[in-house]
This record gives C-alpha cells, sequence and structure tokens, in this order.
C-alpha cells in the first residue's frame, strides 16, 4: 500500500514531557519553527518575528470563533453524577455531545435549569440530545447563555488538569467574536495586540468562522487512513472573505481550520454548511499557499493535513528536528510556520 494511506506513516517519537500546559508569557515570546517549502530549510525564532517572514503580497485569513464553555456537570434521575461536552448545533433542539457517565436512550440529565434529554447513541462514542426547560424546547442561544454561567472551559484531554480561571483568557485567540467552539483555533493563541495591528499594517487581514468541534480530537483508529470519516464542523466564510478567495492573492491560514474552511470553499463553493474536508498526501489544498500552525499529535487527522502541503517525509524531517529542539507541542506550544 501506498505509505500515504498508512495509519503508521504518521506517527513519530515523542516524550509527554514536550505537551505544553500552560501558554507562554506573553504571547508572542513562544518559539517558532519556519520551513520553507522551497529549500526545505528549517529555521529557528520566535513568534515575534513572524510578520516579516509574511510576504506583503499575502492575504492573511483567520478563524474568528469563540469557545463556549462547553462542559457541563449534571446529575441523571437516579443522582449519578453525569459530565456533558458540547460538540456541535446539528439543527433545531438536537445536539451531539459526549457524556461521561452510562446513559442509554430516553435517559434524562438535570443540568441547572435545563434537561438533556438522550435521543440517540452513535457508534463513535457520541450521544445526541435534545435540551428542555419547562417542557419547552431551548433555543441554541439561550443554551449557550446557561452553558456560559454554569460551565467549564473545555481544555484538550492531554492537558490533563481542571481548567483555571486563566485559561478562560488563555484559551481564546484575542480576536475571538462568535461564540460556538468548544476547541480553541490554537495557532491564532499567539498573536498579542500589537503583532495583530502590525499585521493589518502591512497585508490584507479577513476572518471566517469554523466552530471546532470536539471531534477535532478523535484518534483515527483505522490503519488505512482513507478509512477514517472526517467530523463535521459548523462554517461561515464573510463576503470579504470571500472577495480574497475568489481572487489571485495567495493565502496564510493561520491554522487547520482555517485551512479546512478554505479547501472545503474551494471544492464546493459554499460558504457556510458543514465542512467535513479530509486534507492528507493525495488529497492536496487547493487555494492555500502557506499554514501557520502548532505542533500536533501523532496519528491525527491534523498531522495528516500538515502533510498535504509538504508530504510525508519532510513533515517527518520537521517532526524529529522539533523534538530534538525540545519545542512545546499541542494546544499550548509553539507555532510551526510552512511557507
Amino acid at each position: 500500500m501506498n505509505k500515504d494511506f498508512l495509519l503508521s506513516s504518521y506517527d513519530y517519537p515523542f516524550d509527554d514531557s514536550l505537551i505544553a500546559k500552560t501558554p507562554v508569557y506573553p504571547r508572542e515570546n513562544a518559539r517558532l519553527l519556519i520551513y520553507f517549502k522551497e529549500s526545505g530549510e528549517i529555521k529557528h525564532t520566535t513568534f515575534s518575528d513572524l510578520i516579516e517572514h509574511i510576504p506583503k503580497d499575502y492575504s492573511v485569513i483567520l478563524n474568528n470563533t469563540k469557545v463556549v464553555r462547553a462542559r457541563v456537570f449534571g446529575k441523571k434521575e437516579s443522582g449519578g453524577k453525569v459530565e456533558i461536552l458540547l460538540n456541535r448545533h446539528m439543527k433545531k433542539n438536537l445536539y451531539s455531545v459526549f457524556i461521561r457517565g452510562k446513559v442509554r436512550v430516553g435517559s434524562e440529565i438535570f443540568v441547572d435549569s435545563l434537561t438533556a434529554k438522550v435521543e440517540e447513541l452513535i457508534s463513535d462514542g457520541s450521544r445526541i440530545v435534545s435540551f428542555w426547560q419547562n417542557s419547552d424546547e431551548v433555543e441554541f442561544s439561550k443554551l449557550l447563555e446557561v452553558f456560559e454561567r454554569v460551565g467549564e472551559m473545555p481544555l484538550p484531554p492531554y492537558i490533563n488538569r481542571k481548567a483555571t480561571e486563566k485559561d478562560e483568557k488563555d484559551y481564546q485567540p484575542i480576536f475571538a467574536k462568535n461564540l460556538g467552539a468548544v476547541a480553541s483555533p490554537t495557532a491564532s493563541l499567539h498573536f498579542s495586540e500589537n503583532m495583530l495591528k502590525e499585521l493589518k499594517g502591512r497585508n490584507r487581514v479577513e476572518y471566517l468562522t469554523l466552530h471546532v468541534g470536539a471531534g477535532t480530537f478523535k484518534p483515527v483508529e483505522v490503519s488505512d487512513i482513507r478509512e477514517h470519516k472526517l467530523h463535521k464542523e459548523v462554517f461561515e466564510i464573510s463576503e470579504s472573505a470571500k472577495e480574497v478567495l475568489n481572487s489571485k492573492s495567495k493565502i496564510l491560514a493561520v491554522g487547520t481550520t482555517v485551512t479546512r474552511t478554505i479547501e472545503y470553499f474551494a471544492k464546493t463553493g459554499e460558504t457556510f454548511g458543514d465542512a467535513d474536508i479530509f486534507l492528507h498526501p493525495n488529497n492536496r489544498p487547493q487555494r492555500v499557499d502557506a499554514l501557520l500552525t502548532n505542533f500536533h499529535l501523532p496519528k491525527s487527522t491534523l498531522l495528516m493535513l500538515v502533510s498535504s502541503f509538504i508530504g510525508i517525509d519532510e513533515m517527518q524531517k520537521i517532526y524529529a528536528e522539533a523534538v530534538k529542539e525540545k519545542y512545546r507541542f499541542y494546544s499550548y506550544g509553539d507555532g510551526m510556520l510552512i511557507i
């Protein structure tokens, strides 16, 4: 089998001590590995030097989603404690969630003033639920209000600690605007107000929205990656961002979420809906020219997306260098620019 399709091709030796449990302060002091596609050269610098490496003719696209306090705790009718992690709003009063605790279809979970009713058990471990208040269906905006009031910031599982008050700020990009994500677009976490102002003075900067789902952490469990089914995520592209995407401007996508949204648009022409494009070395980007991202989990779809830009061998070279140089990995970790 072509190695591009083998899950094992996306593994790499890793030391758990490299997982960043907290961010660097100030944000732009994070380290930055730059990979130059034409030469294969690697440069080590800091995020504060990013802008000087972005050509002025590039447009920069950012994801302005905002992370919901998506982890809430409730009780079953029996009194047993249950944790609910909101994944995404599907339609009307139906939501995809992950539930920690045993439930069955028809189970009811009481969260603050709400009742969550389990409607369906999905084979991937998620659950479809509806939310009710005094026998009335709960509108999405009202549901978000309750989650924001009683919920916790949903830190990724590999951070392996309880969210703190500092995470309320640290796990949101400074330009976060549209509430709906359950994971942060973490490449954006490195930007300070001053950096963003400087960037806007040199390059055209536009925003789109992709509400990152909990499925972003779902491991690939099939040996042939073509059999993996990617999760869907709600997205919307503004008119001004669409104008850039339809132009001849080169594009720097800030993060894998922006990349997936742009490439879904390039494939379908749709500016809102559910995106589920799976990028890998045999399904390469057609519109995005450069990628700013963090360092990702072994055998993850995010690592496959990185490989779609540069191939497996170069990806492995970069990651071996990052491990050797003790870069900080994952959501609160350091950054990488492929240009």
